[in-house]
């Protein structure tokens, strides 16, 4: 027989892995570990501040304010490679150097995903699952 409520939920495509989503049955608060899932994509400094650790909805919008900083720097980064480091790394280096960034520009792609997710949650937006 078909049980609809299983025990084990699972967010939707991009939601962090180590944060269980809100309707997860065997967890009292998800807000929990969601805060602390923020606080590894912050500052570390982030961390002493009771006001961002208090308040999860600070803490998602300075988390995507954090990663938007992040990706333009990527961005310029990619963009003046080339040009800033001609003169001080051998040629052969170049395919690492433009690997590294895209690597990282994918990695930030998924955390914004992410937080956008996190930040819809703590909304209240319920999300269901697709066949």
């Amino acid at each position: 027989m078909f049980d609809p409520s299983p025990t084990v939920r699972h967010g939707p495509p991009g939601w962090p892995q180590q944060v269980p989503p809100p309707d997860a049955q065997d967890v009292e608060d998800w807000r929990v570990e969601a805060v602390a899932w923020l606080l590894d994509q912050a500052p570390p400094e982030y961390r002493a501040y009771r006001t961002v650790r208090r308040h999860p909805v600070l803490l998602v919008w300075l988390v995507r304010h954090h990663v938007a900083a992040q990706r333009e720097a990527v961005r310029r980064a990619t963009s003046t490679a080339r040009r800033d480091l001609a003169h001080r790394l051998p040629p052969e280096v170049a395919p690492g150097v433009f690997d590294v960034l895209e690597r990282e520009d994918l990695r930030l792609r998924r955390v914004a995903r992410a937080v956008d997710l996190l930040d819809q949650a703590l909304e209240g937006r319920r999300f269901v699952p697709r066949l």
